[in-house]
């Protein structure tokens, strides 16, 4: 019903930045909220960045003054800045977007992207 996709991960050195993307498609009627986790080997996943529907974001205190998240509305996507980049951050990045559908009656869950790897090493 609803997919989610993100792009931009990749190798970068310490100090780099990374710009992620995410976009959710399919019978939606709602998205109250979008966050991106991420998970690194061996580590249970962890939630860095979350924006509600009226814009209000929160960001971990582990990547606070690093990573910002924000909504495009003219394309519907979900951004992730990551500036100044260590290699603490280096994991699985998801996003997961709750939102209702056409279906569910104003009911939100979760739908979740497939991840995108994001390295950071010298």
């Amino acid at each position: 019903q609803v997919q989610v996709v993100e792009s931009g991960g990749g190798l970068v050195q310490p100090g780099g930045s990374l710009r992620l993307s995410c976009t959710a498609s399919g019978n939606i009627s709602s998205i109250y909220g979008t966050d991106w986790y991420r998970q690194a080997p061996g580590k249970e996943r962890e939630l860095v960045a979350h924006i509600a529907r009226g814009g209000a974001t929160t960001v971990a205190d582990s990547v606070k003054g690093r990573f910002t998240i924000w909504i495009d509305n003219s394309n519907n996507m979900v951004y992730l800045q990551m500036n100044n980049l260590k290699p603490e951050d280096t994991a699985v990045y998801y996003c997961s977007v709750f939102a209702a559908t056409i279906w569910s009656k104003a009911v939100g869950y979760d739908y979740w992207g497939q991840g995108t790897q994001v390295t950071v090493s010298s």
